[in-house]
C-alpha cells in the first residue's frame, strides 16, 4: 500500500518543478522502477489515476513505466547475475556474500511539460 505515498511523492516533486521551471501542465511522466523494489505496477497506475484527478497540473498527464532490472554481485566471485531468477545465493559459487546492485529504485526519468 506504499504506492499511494510513492505517487503523492512524485506529484510534489513534479509540482515543485513546474513551479522552479514555469510549467503550465505536465504531459507525461515515464517513471523507471525497479523490478524488485515492491511497487505493483498495476496499483501504482490506479493511484495515478485517482491522484492526478485532483491535482490540475497532472490532470491530463499519461504516466509511462519502465523496469529497471534486478542485479546482485557477488563479494566472493565477483560475478553480477539475474536476482529475481537467482535470489540472493550466487549461481556462479554458491554464495551468500551477495548484494543488490540495481532493481529496487524509483526514478524519475522524463517528464513531457508544456510552459506558462
Amino acid at each position: 500500500m506504499h504506492e499511494l505515498s510513492i505517487v503523492t511523492h512524485v506529484a510534489k516533486t513534479l509540482e515543485e518543478l513546474a513551479e522552479e521551471n514555469h510549467l503550465a501542465k505536465i504531459g507525461s511522466v515515464t517513471l523507471k522502477i525497479g523490478e524488485v523494489s515492491g511497487i505493483m505496477t498495476d496499483y501504482f497506475t490506479e493511484c495515478w489515476d485517482y491522484f492526478k484527478r485532483k491535482h490540475p497540473l497532472l490532470e491530463e498527464s499519461e504516466l509511462k513505466l519502465e523496469t529497471i532490472p534486478a542485479v546482485t554481485f557477488c563479494e566472493e566471485c565477483k560475478q553480477e547475475y539475474e536476482t529475481v531468477r537467482y535470489g540472493r545465493t550466487c549461481p556462479h559459487c554458491g554464495s551468500e556474500r551477495t548484494f543488490l546492485v540495481t532493481g529496487n529504485e524509483c526514478i524519475i526519468k522524463e517528464i513531457e511539460a508544456e510552459d506558462a
